[in-house]
């Protein structure tokens, strides 16, 4: 391939081009260099433009040229000497031409060659605008160093000490990442989140801090552990896990609210005996009881009758309390829905109407219902 001048308008193009950029002409087989002055044209011509030598195809073959007229030969005397050709003339004009041919082609081939490095600087300078702004955008140090290798000696000293500056921040990101990952705890990764929010590690440090926090949460194995790994990670990688693991802790751990289900619904029960009270004792009963002192499938009735009998012959008042240590344990019956069973202690200090007082202690067995209701118990007195 060479760079010519398109014949039709003078445009620097390469002689392997379809058609000149600038005007159109076809220019791909259609041109032919001149063997005399070097000149290029379109093929149609019938000589070079430039120094007017006949085309390959318009030149007539030996055999088929016009012999010349004979020479015409004056008379001469034979005392007057034959006058010598003038070719002195003819000579110097040869090389006039020649020279002149010499000098076009050297002019054609300089131009040649500074258009063909013009278009080589401008394609490299085009390969390193785009190969700058590509490594500006990434955060692959491998790119910004390949930059620095391929241009680094012939592109802007801007452009050169940008993407060095580049590198250097990517490779101080890298170091910093390295520390924390060493260290490995969450403090340190989430300083160097704080240092590094546009982190291309930021993907990896929350997912690290995800595992250690679920790590903590596992090993606490409460409540109230796994309610804060959800509460500090609503997105994280494990919480249908700690969503799991909370529903078992709940179906066998009593929480304190828990307690206080269970603790209320005795209080409340003794308060009515204490003050026989019938709407205060049955609220806190179930309508229909499993087992009510050794009797089955009883009622809120059966508990009314069983108050008024402990107010029989001279008891002039009691009272019923709780020593407040229930063991209770849990049974889920149903979604989220739990029966509670659970024993305790409970003391009666009995004033008769002589005057007298006596004191008894129950050991005390009874379930209760999600709502709070008592569904069965069972009072032995405990002989001292």
């Amino acid at each position: 391939m060479a760079i010519i001048k398109c014949p039709e308008c003078g445009h620097s193009i390469s002689d392997k081009a379809p058609v000149c950029p600038s005007c159109g002409v076809e220019i791909a087989g259609r041109i032919i260099r001149c063997k005399q002055c070097g000149g290029v044209y379109f093929k149609n011509q019938p000589e070079c433009p430039y120094c007017h030598h006949l085309t390959a195809h318009n030149v007539s073959e030996p055999s088929q040229m016009t012999p010349p007229p004979p020479p015409v030969t004056a008379a001469v005397s034979s005392d007057t000497p034959a006058e010598e050709p003038a070719q002195t003339s003819t000579d110097d004009g040869q090389q006039h031409s020649n020279k002149r041919v010499v000098i076009i082609s050297l002019i054609i081939a300089v131009v040649a060659v500074a258009i063909g490095y013009a278009f080589y600087a401008h394609a490299q300078s085009g390969k390193e605008s785009e190969a700058y702004e590509y490594a500006m955008g990434s955060n692959d140090p491998n790119v910004l160093q390949s930059y620095l290798d391929t241009f680094g000696n012939g592109a802007p000293q801007e452009h050169v000490d940008s993407i060095q500056s580049h590198l250097d921040r990517l490779h101080q990101i890298d170091q910093d990442w390295t520390n924390a990952v060493v260290t490995g705890t969450k403090e340190a990764i989430e300083q160097y989140m704080r240092q590094h929010p546009d982190s291309p590690f930021k993907s990896v440090a929350v997912h690290k801090i995800d595992s250690i926090d679920w790590v903590t949460a596992q090993t606490t194995n409460t409540v109230e552990a796994l309610e804060d790994y959800i509460e500090g990670h609503p997105s994280g990688e494990h919480v249908d896990d700690a969503n799991d693991l909370i529903k078992g802790l709940n179906a066998k751990t009593v929480q304190p609210e828990e307690k206080v289900l269970v603790a209320s619904a005795f209080n409340s029960f003794f308060t009515g005996i204490n003050t026989k009270d019938e709407t205060v004792v049955t609220s806190v009963v179930a309508q229909l009881l499993t087992s009510f002192l050794g009797k089955q499938n009883a009622t809120r009735a059966d508990v009314v009758t069983f108050m008024h009998k402990l107010y029989k012959g001279n008891v002039a008042s009691q009272n019923w309390a709780s020593l407040d240590n229930y063991k209770i344990s849990k049974k889920e019956i149903g979604d989220n829905q739990y029966e509670y069973t659970t024993e305790f202690s409970a003391v009666q200090n009995v004033e008769m109407t002589d005057g007298t007082s006596t004191k008894n202690n129950y050991r005390i067995n009874a379930k209760i219902n999600p709502d709070g209701q008592i569904t069965q118990l069972l009072m032995t007195r405990i002989l001292e």
